[in-house]
């Protein structure tokens, strides 16, 4: 959807680049020019701020429209398959509304377009098509029109790529085209992967790899595409590799031996210079010198190595901002379970320690007052200057965010209130005001002493904890008005008791509601509930995409399964958020019949109904909101003349989806915390499994259903000597203050174990770190193996964890009793050290007291399930056989782990 010119400032030019920006990569994707063209004609929109963008594209003697972007579909329907003469088109960079053609202008007219200008797409000289932009009213300013031209410039590239006929790919060419796509910038976490992907297609190579350079100068392979399977051919490619980046050309070609299969041919392009690391491509046998295009992959090895650049600044930022990340999520998961008073105190006892502050207020709004809802430090009218400070944020100082007055004194936008600041001993301020979905519900002030300056990373933090904050209070006051509902609901259900039988329904149904978890389970039963009590023949729900430009259908519910299918074919399709009916649901809650006007408006898929609303189809759109926002549209269809849609429908139906727009809501909220938790919990596992010569390492997880951080913390380490050090624990607790004991755990065995290495040592200076670190009452079962890969041996120590299982080659299954005191009970403890052999193709197993726990009816899940299951699928490799023994447990408790589960897998190959 085209943005207005109204709507747009200086900073859009940035968004505009951006947008054109990523429909490289999306154009990359389209299967044909029609869509290509539909792609970079919406962005070229957003970037101009045209309400109609037109892109043709030459035949014979004419230019046909093979793209259009407008909010009509009439306008659309008119333009779609137009032409233009080809000697109607002028040769000028581009035409302005006077200079049109006559094609055009007519357009133009058609549609009221006071500005509108035609920019030629040339190629080799000749007119292969065009950009055409229009709008009611001001004429495109000249940084749109630049915006306009890249997008001709990108129409001609795309023009190119699909006029070549299929099977003469010109490599030159894919690889420009990627080069500038990667420049632009596409998904910089997967830059590496996407380079030598592009490249080896490109190129026809047999196998891509990325090298990047380490601490140590250190080559290190970061991607890899095609088969170079084994240790002995990737020494050589990594040689070779090694050997380009010495020189100083961009590109070096040789033959290198001791490849795989019929690659012998090695070209290595420098990335950056100072090179940064290395791609190299793996040619076959038969490949020359000479085939190589070494200019075109110099040119791709430039851009290439401007995109990895982007990648790892990202990467550093991403580093650099986890601990803010982290500070933030824990404010977030202490305050989201307490009640509005607690969740006020903590925050501001966390912002003072966050920011070393000691001096600071929350402010809410009452109606049209601001008072202290919580503070530290302050006394006297500090509220009165709350009040300025909240004015001027909201004022000429909204754009900034944040209002920093260094001296409250002499500042005269306070002179006002300088009186209260001074009895209230304030010598400056800052202030953030509370939005919530737009809404103004309080300012964060804090109150430092004159010539403190926050750092920017401190502003930011700052910035980010008045969003949380914002959402929690909002979140606790609607939690609270939930409450007093729900009880209201109680007490006059309970009073009519012998109501009708589509009452009590209701009543049941928004309990079951209520007690949803899960955001997809709750819209089907919405959607069931609504065909079932109402005897309509459809419920559709749809929900915004996070764009807001599309609702992306989310569930739907079709009374007679005989035409389930053609209903779900017809109406389950992505519907465009910007059309007028929708746009008025949206914001204003209005519910709408669908006619054939508004089915008009709306345009596809709801076109489709069109014909059959001619037959007696009846239909509604009405909203599923909380009374904070719209979340959900849901349309209400009958298919039977006699038994039509009428208002007392829409007025039930309005009724049910105001009941269950709090669960989706909740449902909305659980699963961003569960992400949250998730995400925080596999942080603190290994990212990866060290790879050691006559070892085969294989590790699963699973968390709970719980919202809260589990205490399973599991880690590997390869040691000077070659053995591997391998760690397993479980924290006591959830939540936040496991997760910290969780970190002490594997900070600890990272800086014991090398000291230490060996099991029974190593627990004891563990317990004694932990001893002194853990708070009372809490402690940490650990079992600890010490494995020589290359001997078969096996030591272990144990502090109050279920002993390791050692699986051997004829499939028997022993316990490797590994028992002592769990640590950070007691000091001066000693650990018993136990052995064992590991023979080839034996295996050790370690797990978390979650998998033998697991229960269904009572039945515990045990040792025994374990060693029959291990015994029986001990030749699975060891991830496969980690990951087997979870999904036997998972479907031993039916699905509903109890506590989180954790296995390593160690197998002697």
């Amino acid at each position: 959807m085209a943005v207005r010119p109204e709507n747009r400032g200086a900073e859009l030019t940035e968004s505009g680049l951006q947008a054109l920006a990523r429909a490289g990569p999306a154009v990359g994707d389209a299967r044909n020019l029609s869509e290509a063209l539909q792609i970079l004609a919406e962005a070229t929109g957003f970037a101009t701020g045209a309400e109609i963008v037109i892109m043709r594209v030459a035949d014979e003697a004419s230019l046909v429209t093979c793209a259009v972007v407008t909010d009509s579909a009439a306008v659309a329907a008119e333009l779609e398959g137009s032409r233009l003469a080809l000697e109607d088109v002028p040769e000028l960079e581009e035409s302005a509304l006077e200079r049109l053609p006559e094609g055009v202008r007519r357009a133009a007219e058609r549609v009221h377009a006071g500005a509108a200008v035609l920019i030629p797409v040339h190629l080799d000289g000749h007119v292969q098509g065009s950009v055409e932009l229009m709008r009611a009213e001001a004429p495109f300013a000249e940084h749109e029109l630049r915006f306009a031209r890249i997008a001709a410039g990108q129409a001609g590239l795309v023009i190119r790529a699909f006029a070549r006929p299929a099977g003469e790919a010109d490599s030159e060419a894919v690889l420009g085209l990627a080069g500038e796509a990667l420049a632009a910038g596409g998904d910089e976490l997967r830059t590496a992967e996407q380079v030598t992907r592009l490249a080896t297609d490109a190129t026809a190579a047999l196998a891509g790899l990325l090298w990047r350079r380490g601490p140590e100068a250190e080559l290190e392979l970061i991607a890899s595409v095609g088969a170079l399977a084994g240790a002995e051919p990737l020494v050589a490619a990594k040689a070779a590799a090694d050997r380009a980046l010495i020189g100083r050309q961009a590109v070096s070609v040789e033959s290198v031996s001791g490849l795989p299969g019929t690659a012998t041919l090695s070209a290595t392009l420098q990335l950056g210079q100072p090179p940064l690391g290395a791609l190299q491509l793996l040619f076959a046998r038969d490949t020359k010198a000479g085939d190589v295009d070494l200019a075109t992959l110099a040119t791709f090895g430039v851009r290439a190595a401007h995109a990895l650049r982007a990648s790892m600044h990202a990467r550093s930022v991403e580093l650099e901002l986890g601990r803010t990340r982290a500070l933030l999520g824990v404010v977030g998961q202490a305050i989201s379970q307490l009640s509005l008073a607690h969740t006020l105190e903590t925050a501001v006892a966390r912002v003072g320690e966050l920011l070393e502050a000691d001096r600071l207020a929350v402010y809410l709004r009452d109606e049209d007052r601001l008072y202290a809802a919580a503070g530290l430090g302050l006394a006297g009218p500090h509220a009165r200057l709350a009040e300025r400070l909240l004015d001027l944020t909201l004022g000429p100082f909204r754009s900034r965010g944040m209002l920093v007055v260094h001296d409250v004194s002499a500042d005269q936008r306070l002179s006002g209130v300088a009186d209260a600041a001074a009895e209230a001993g304030i010598e400056a301020a800052i202030a953030v005001p509370l939005l919530a979905r737009d809404e103004v519900i309080g300012l964060l002030g804090v109150f430092p002493p004159s010539g403190r300056v926050l750092t920017e990373n401190e502003s930011a933090l700052l910035a980010a904890l008045a969003a949380q904050l914002a959402v929690a209070v909002q979140n606790a006051q609607l939690h609270e008005r939930a409450k007093q509902l729900s009880e209201e609901r109680e007490r006059a259900l309970e009073a009519e008791r012998a109501a009708s039988k589509q009452v009590r329904a209701l009543y049941e149904i928004s309990r079951s509601f209520a007690q949803s978890l899960s955001l997809e389970a709750t819209l089907e039963a919405v959607a069931g509930t609504i065909v079932d009590i109402l005897g309509v023949d459809v419920a559709l729900i749809r929900m915004p995409d996070e764009r807001r430009e599309y609702l992306l259908p989310r569930a739907m519910k079709v009374s007679e399964p005989r035409v389930a299918e053609a209903a779900h074919s017809m109406l389950y399709r992505p519907q465009a958020f910007g059309a007028l009916p929708i746009q008025r649901l949206f914001r204003l809650r209005e519910s709408f019949a669908v006619t054939a006007e508004s089915v008009t408006a709306i345009g596809p898929p709801a076109t489709a109904l069109l014909p059959f609303l001619e037959r007696g189809w009846t239909a509604a759109v009405l909203p599923i909101a909380t009374p904070a926002e719209v979340l959900a549209s849901l349309t209400i269809l009958s298919m039977q003349p006699g038994s039509p849609v009428t208002q007392d429908t829409i007025d039930q139906a309005t009724a049910i989806a105001g009941q269950a727009a709090l669960a989706i809501d909740n449902a909305r909220l659980y699963q961003q915390q569960k992400q949250f938790s998730d995400t925080m919990q596999r942080s603190l596992l290994p990212r990866s499994v060290p790879e050691l010569q006559g070892l085969e390492l294989g590790d699963a997880y699973e968390s709970s259903a719980h919202v809260e951080v589990g205490g399973d913390v599991y880690d590997f380490m390869e040691l000077g000597d070659g053995r591997l050090a391998v760690a397993l624990g479980d924290v006591t607790g959830h939540g936040i203050e496991a997760a910290a004991d969780m970190a002490m755990a594997k900070f600890t065995f990272r800086s014991l174990a090398r000291e230490h290495p060996e099991p029974a040592d190593f627990l004891q200076s563990a317990n004694e770190v932990i001893v002194g670190e853990i708070a009372p009452g809490k402690f940490i079962t650990l079992v600890y193996l010490l494995i020589d890969g290359r001997k078969g041996e096996v030591s272990a120590a144990g502090a109050g964890h279920p002993p390791p299982r050692i699986i051997g080659a004829d499939g028997s299954v022993t316990g490797l009793e590994a028992r002592g005191l769990v640590l950070g009970i007691e000091s001066n403890q000693e650990y018993e050290e136990v052995r064992a052999s590991l023979d080839h193709g034996s295996a050790v197993v370690l797990y978390t007291d979650g998998v033998i726990e697991a229960r269904r009816d009572g039945e515990l899940y045990g040792e025994a399930r374990l060693d029959r299951l291990l015994g029986e699928r001990r030749e699975l490799p060891a991830g496969e056989l980690a990951q087997c023994v979870l999904d036997d447990c998972r479907a031993f408790a039916r699905g509903e782990l109890a506590d989180d589960c954790a296995v390593v897998v160690v197998k002697r190959t």
